[in-house]
């Protein structure tokens, strides 16, 4: 599925910086993406779900989502 690329800046972390999420599957095989910061992120039904949410939380800027290469340790609370 093609996604349309946005023109405006990169959405701000708290600290001013770039958000930036990476995407992959949990030690359990769930879809998730975090936050490179680890202050946001989600378990999603698919890979292309969970790139779709990074992809809208970064403001679908390249290289702003990127894919893991092993599994991603990921907790909620």
């Amino acid at each position: 599925m093609p996604v349309a690329l946005n023109a405006s800046p990169s959405p701000l972390s708290a600290a001013g910086t770039p958000l930036s999420y990476l995407v992959g599957q949990d030690g359990e095989g769930h879809w998730v993406a975090v936050e490179t910061g680890g202050r946001a992120g989600g378990i999603f039904r698919s890979r292309q779900d969970a790139i779709r949410y990074a992809c809208v939380e970064t403001g679908c800027r390249p290289d702003d989502v990127k894919l893991a290469a092993g599994p991603i340790p990921f907790r909620l609370g």
